[in-house]
């Protein structure tokens, strides 16, 4: 899946997928009907951070909101995600 002009976007670990996803539910309050697609994208651009956790949140009825922790996803912790997701990240 290209998700990057210079980067190649996988689906990353299973467990840490979920904890992340779960974080992400907790911490914006999210239902079950909103989709939350967590992907780790390895960019070889010299300009991108390198291994970046890319986090999209898909309400219905809602613009979908993107967010990026430059980390690899079993390495997003929760004090760096809650960063991404006030826009400190």
């Amino acid at each position: 899946m290209r998700l990057h002009p210079f980067g190649r976007g996988t689906k990353g670990d299973p467990d840490a997928v979920l904890r992340i996803k779960a974080q992400i539910r907790e911490s914006l309050g999210l239902d079950e009907g909103v989709v939350i697609a967590v992907n780790e994208i390895l960019c070889a651009d010299p300009s991108c951070p390198g291994t970046e956790t890319v986090i999209l949140v898909m309400n219905p009825g809602q613009k979908t909101k993107a967010y990026k922790v430059p980390a690899a996803m079993a390495e997003v912790t929760p004090d760096a995600l809650s960063a991404a997701l006030t826009g400190g990240g």
